[in-house]
């Protein structure tokens, strides 16, 4: 077996509802996914997938989608707020925990066919939650919403 790994860097805002502790706040990580891919065999030039593949799949998606936004699941009133600004958002079905971020972005590397086997999105440089599917039990993804930004006119002074 064959393995290799692309991280992948980017900034988000989220806050878990009906949490206790801090993470009830609207905050903000510069996390970190690393994706982890496997094959049996190497293609034709010796290689698992190139690495620019990863970024060029996984890490444009990331910038457009996830970078510099706020995750939020679906329930969160401030997401009323969010959209009478005009502020981009991902609203998701579950909370935006580092699991959930996770299998969100493994969810996408399948859907790009590429041959993921885990992924791991480190919230901080000491907090991490890896997302590996259990072969042969079916799990429901995640799903998500954008909502892009359209921002709110600014008045112009005669």
């Amino acid at each position: 077996m064959f393995r290799v790994t692309k991280e992948i860097h980017f900034c988000y805002g989220h806050r878990l509802l009906n949490y206790a502790g801090k993470c009830r706040n609207l905050h903000g990580h510069n996390g970190k996914a690393v994706v982890t891919v496997e094959t049996e065999a190497l293609d034709a030039l010796g290689m698992v997938v190139d690495f620019s593949e990863i970024k060029r799949v996984i890490g444009k998606w990331i910038d457009d989608t996830l970078d510099h936004r706020m995750l939020l699941h679906r329930d969160d009133p401030i997401i009323a707020e969010l959209l009478r600004q005009g502020e981009p958002f991902v609203e998701l079905d579950a909370n935006p925990t580092a699991e959930t971020i996770a299998r969100l972005i493994f969810d996408r590397a399948v859907e790009h066919g590429l041959p993921v086997t885990e992924v791991t999105l480190w919230e901080t440089e000491n907090s991490f939650a890896t997302y590996r599917p259990t072969p042969g039990v079916p799990t429901k993804p995640v799903t998500m919403r954008e909502v892009a930004g359209n921002p709110v006119p600014v008045p112009t002074r005669a």
